[in-house]
């Protein structure tokens, strides 16, 4: 496998993880699981967890095992995109080409968005 398959399976394995971990039930904060949901899988290309899976795999082979480690980062790192985009900070109105969270939904939502995404990273564990 070349290196650009071999990128776009960790892609693919990362975006099918990432699903996992959405919250799809019905309950009182919908637009903020909606909001999260938006950011979290509007693309990317999952640099940050694919290094992570790359690093271990260089000693182990059961990448299962550190999976949950890379949803993390993504979602840290997620967190951060959102942050940045606000209108106090750098007021962003694209990302990926789609509007960025505080464009689609609100400021405030975004807000509530980003620190959830920072928080559920740890709560998977």
């Amino acid at each position: 496998m070349d290196f650009k398959e071999k990128l776009t399976a960790y892609q693919q394995q990362i975006n099918q993880e990432l699903e996992k971990y959405n919250r799809k039930q019905k309950c009182p904060e919908d637009i903020l699981n909606e909001s999260m949901t938006y950011s979290l899988m509007a693309g990317g290309k999952r640099l940050r967890p694919i290094l992570v899976i790359a690093t271990y795999q260089l000693f182990k082979s059961d990448i299962e095992k550190c999976m949950t480690y890379a949803v993390a980062i993504e979602m840290v790192h997620n967190f951060s995109l959102i942050h940045d985009d606000l209108p106090g900070i750098d007021n962003d109105d694209f990302r990926h080409g789609k509007p960025t969270n505080h464009k689609k939904y609100n400021e405030a939502t975004a807000i509530l968005a980003g620190d959830g995404l920072l928080n559920y990273a740890y709560r998977n564990y």
